[in-house]
């Protein structure tokens, strides 16, 4: 499988941002959770595929652009359909499931479908689950960072009182990720992007 370049992924956002403040903000979380999942390798010596990793992080959340409406205003009650919009927009340009499902299986750390029952989610019933080391990689380099208003990174602590919402099942599955591919730095690059550090 080629595996696309920097610049073939970022000229894709272009093509399907509906707008440049939303690319500014997608794209640039994207590079941002690339960033920490370079560090989480570098540091903790993973076995992965560094370019898939990288691929995966610059796609995961291209489905967030299929979330807007005409007048550029995001559809949040919907915000969770992201990744299956996002695999189905690379399935039609063609990219393989591998690439796809780094869109699918990135929320928080993994939708199983019970979870999808249970709280009456707007997906489809289905297990999203990152399988494979990169997949789980950028789903855990994905908590780091919020696309929020303002965006921020968020520290560990922060990452499992948000996860504990959903259960301490999440916040477990949370813990396991830290200990497979550690804890990355991020004070340096919430002072390079201009971005809180919680």
């Amino acid at each position: 499988m080629d595996v696309p370049t920097v610049d073939e992924i970022r000229a894709l956002h272009v093509k399907h941002a509906p707008n440049d403040e939303a690319f500014r903000l997608v794209f640039t979380h994207c590079e941002i959770v690339w960033r920490i999942a370079e560090r989480l390798i570098a540091a903790a010596g993973c076995d992965v595929d560094a370019g898939l990793v990288r691929a995966g992080c610059l796609l995961h959340d291209i489905g967030v652009y299929r979330l807007y409406d005409a007048e550029g205003r995001l559809d949040r009650p919907n915000y969770l359909r992201h990744g299956l919009l996002g695999h189905e927009l690379l399935a039609e340009e063609g990219y393989p499931d591998v690439l796809c499902r780094f869109c699918s299986c990135h929320t928080g750390v993994g939708l199983t479908k019970e979870d999808v029952l249970r709280q009456g989610l707007p997906l489809p019933p289905a297990d999203y689950l990152a399988v494979t080391p990169e997949e789980r990689l950028v789903m855990y380099a994905d908590t780091f960072h919020s696309k929020s208003t303002p965006p921020r990174f968020n520290s560990p602590d922060a990452c499992a009182a948000y996860l504990r919402r959903f259960g301490e099942d999440k916040v477990a599955a949370f813990r396991a990720l830290g200990a497979a591919f550690g804890e990355p730095r991020l004070d340096d690059l919430s002072a390079t992007y201009g971005h809180a550090l919680v």
